[in-house]
């Protein structure tokens, strides 16, 4: 399968399997900001790059909690729209948390990405 197709206002839920690759799971965290609960992801890998994206979704107000490989994000509580700088300058896949950020928040302050 190479896409999933949603059509409809009807709410999902479910699981898949994922593999553990970067590309994979970077925007698989953004996502979680628009869930307004607690998001359970397996299988992540331990990189540079998750570890910051970790770090931002921890600075905006979520809470998250990583151990083996098991990551739990908790966004339930209110986010601040102001993503720190340096993070932001780090990696250039920081902007995944645009479109998440302003779904959740109707606006969002975020300097341009680095890497």
């Amino acid at each position: 399968m190479d896409r999933f197709i949603i059509n409809g206002g009807k709410r999902i839920q479910g699981e898949i399997k994922v593999d553990g690759a970067k590309n994979a799971v970077l925007p698989i965290l953004a996502a979680t900001l628009i869930n307004h609960s607690e998001s359970v992801i397996h299988n992540v890998p331990e990189l540079k790059d998750v570890e910051t994206l970790i770090g931002m979704l921890k600075s905006v107000g979520c809470k998250c909690f990583f151990e083996n490989n098991t990551l739990i994000v908790k966004s339930d509580g209110i986010l601040d729209m102001n993503v720190p700088e340096r993070p932001v300058r780090e990696m250039r896949s920081s902007i995944i948390l645009l479109g998440a950020m302003i779904s959740r928040c109707g606006h969002v302050k975020i300097s341009y990405p680095g890497g």
